[in-house]
């Protein structure tokens, strides 16, 4: 899309100083139209991050938790409500964050008129609502969500169980080096993953989509299969019971009988809390679409509606799907020895051996595709961190560079590339790729002392507890901050960019992640799944690291906010100045230069608190200034 004249002058000089003698500004490019992603790709977005190994796992974890088949419904249900609740939490501030102060349109009298708020779209998710929120001081918030989505903003669970599946599906399990296999495959399939988006971008947003298509239907046939052969279908020669074996009396009823579904669970919180926190995994998802807002077409037109349309879909499919398990999979002690409800599912339905190494492979390929849809999304948030000065190289981890499937598509087959993409070719954060790779790596490596099975449990909890559930507590209560205690209110209510149910979202919200935080605490009884007995590491354990690693970030900022500048005699300068411009009728934002560096010490210095809330008064450039001292 051509650009208004007025705009094209501010992209240009902003890309003649980056490139001027002896500037040391960084320039990172937003997509430009023709590249960006529609409400197509927001929605397979979502649909690929959920749909993923939790769907197939957790609900035979969830209904060995609560010992219930009722019960476990009803926790699928409620988790349902929580999802829905997180997503409208991260629409308002999504649509809301940050804020830049530009001009209107000029008077008749041609005098400029009143400068008028406006959110223009940026990426990064919670990170721009958390510094949003807890201002000051400023890199304090940097530090402690940077350290913490750095090390654990990945799938490395996930990558291991790829791993466990894929040697499932070739039935080459018990090898005698199974283990180093399952981790060797964790390894390819995340190293493909950051190949393919550091490669070529556009590929990588199409095998997201074909993905996410194909999940979507491998649920549907599920649900299918299941309904039909509750109503007597026949698939194979497998029996298909779907019945309740209670374990005091020994009698079998049907597990949607009203009179024993709800019959004998479980009176352990500590099982019901990590059965929440589980279900609470299986749903996320709907962040994804978040990190990377500035590459959507047209946000405020499409993203509400996209992200709330996926989130329906999976909610819905994913009670069909535990209906559809529970018509066919007894609750008996087969259930209890099994890892995963979907491969008993296909056992049951089919009644041999080969179809559950095909759902084994089916799940594989799920899995891959939460990790395809992972690193896009996490890799542009480690970018945005990068921008703020705070890590080591901190200008090379936020640089943006030109795939080489478009560097050689300009060079060998000139006459397919569009005229808007000569001069603006496709561009991928190879360093945040790297970076994102190496720390999913280090985690695979440092649960090498346990069993894949183990290690897939303790990464996966470890990534709930503190990605999903600790940052969501801070993410929750603060927009409830903004809503009821902020000395600005009242602006906050008349200028949010999206307000559904009013204060009812993060109220839900929040409380269920305190509810969490609090919970993991308490320990398993013996019958539990998650007792010390089935588990391994002790229940402690994961709540524990999570809250270390928020911790470590704290002490990050204190040694880069205090110790560095008194042993360097400097102080960090960073200055980022985003370039508005109007695209398609909404005000998105083009091109970034990024400034950081050490500079010497002249007195006092202030740090700009408000910059990264407001922007500049008088331009659409926003400007921000941060020193790492007071």
């Amino acid at each position: 899309m051509v650009l208004e004249a007025d705009d094209q002058q501010r992209v240009d000089d902003a890309i003649r100083e980056a490139a001027s003698k002896g500037s040391s500004k960084l320039l990172v490019r937003d997509p430009d139209e023709s590249q960006k992603l529609g409400p197509l790709t927001v929605i397979c977005t979502i649909l690929n991050r959920t749909i993923g190994s939790g769907i197939y796992v957790t609900p035979a974890i969830v209904l060995k938790a609560t010992g219930s088949v009722g019960v476990s419904l009803l926790l699928w249900t409620l988790g349902a409500i929580i999802g829905m609740s997180a997503l409208f939490v991260w629409l308002e501030l999504g649509l809301s964050i940050p804020k830049y102060e530009l001009p209107t349109e000029s008077t008749e009298g041609g005098e400029e008129g009143a400068s008028a708020l406006q959110s223009v779209p940026r990426n990064g998710g919670e990170k721009n609502y958390l510094e949003y929120i807890y201002k000051l001081p400023k890199l304090r918030t940097t530090c402690m969500y940077g350290v913490m989505f750095i090390i654990l903003g990945n799938l490395s669970g996930n990558a291991i169980a790829f791993g466990i599946y894929v040697l499932e599906a070739a039935n080459v399990e018990g090898h005698h080096d199974y283990d180093a296999a399952v981790r060797g495959l964790a390894v390819a399939c995340l190293t493909v993953a950051c190949l393919l988006h550091g490669v070529w971008r556009k590929g990588g947003i199409w095998i997201n989509n074909i993905l996410a298509t194909l999940k979507v239907l491998i649920l549907v046939a599920v649900i299918g299969i299941g309904f039909a052969a509750s109503a007597g279908a026949k698939f194979g020669h497998g029996p298909v019971h779907g019945e309740t074996v209670d374990s005091t009396t020994g009698n079998v009823t049907p597990n949607f009988d009203t009179k024993s579904s709800f019959a004998h669970p479980q009176h352990d919180a500590a099982s019901y809390a990590d059965a929440i926190l589980f279900i609470v995994y299986t749903y996320s998802g709907y962040e994804q679409p978040f990190y990377v807002l500035s590459e959507v077409s047209r946000p405020r037109k499409i993203f509400a509606k996209s992200t709330i349309a996926a989130m329906v879909l999976v909610c819905i499919l994913f009670i069909l799907v535990n209906v559809a398990y529970l018509c066919a999979v007894s609750f008996d002690p087969r259930l209890e020895a099994s890892t995963d409800m979907a491969t008993l599912f296909f056992s049951e339905v089919f009644g041999n051996d080969t179809a559950p190494r095909v759902m084994s492979g089916i799940i594989a390929l799920a899995i891959l595709g939460n990790i395809i849809v992972m690193t896009f999304t996490a890799c542009r948030v480690k970018q945005e961190i990068a921008k703020e000065g705070v890590l080591p190289f901190s200008l090379f981890f936020a640089t943006s560079t030109t795939t080489p499937y478009a560097y050689l598509k300009a060079k060998f087959f000139p006459s397919r590339v569009r005229s808007s993409q000569r001069s603006h070719p496709e561009q991928s954060p190879v360093a945040a790729l790297l970076l994102h790779w190496t720390f999913s790596v280090i985690l695979i490596g440092a649960t090498s002392g346990n069993i894949p099975q183990v290690a897939y449990d303790i990464l996966v909890s470890l990534y709930s507890y503190a990605i999903v559930v600790i940052v969501g507590f801070f993410v929750a209560t603060g927009l409830l901050y903004l809503r009821f205690f902020h000395p600005d209110r009242t602006f906050w209510k008349k200028n949010t960019g999206f307000n559904f149910l009013g204060p009812t979202a993060p109220i839900i919200y929040s409380l269920t992640c305190a509810f969490l935080i609090v919970a993991a605490f308490l320990p398993p009884s013996v019958s539990s799944p998650f007792h010390k007995s089935s588990t391994e590491p002790s229940w402690y354990i994961v709540p524990t690291v999570g809250l270390s690693v928020l911790l470590l970030g704290y002490v990050y900022y204190l040694v880069f906010a205090y110790v560095i500048p008194k042993i360097r005699k400097q102080l960090l300068e960073v200055e980022r100045e985003a370039v508005i411009v109007k695209e398609k009728g909404e005000w998105v934002q083009a091109i970034e230069l990024v400034y950081a560096e050490w500079v010497a010490r002249h007195g006092p210095v202030a740090v700009d608190m408000d910059g990264i809330a407001i922007g500049n008064a008088h331009s659409e450039v926003q400007r921000l200034t941060v020193h790492a001292e007071k």
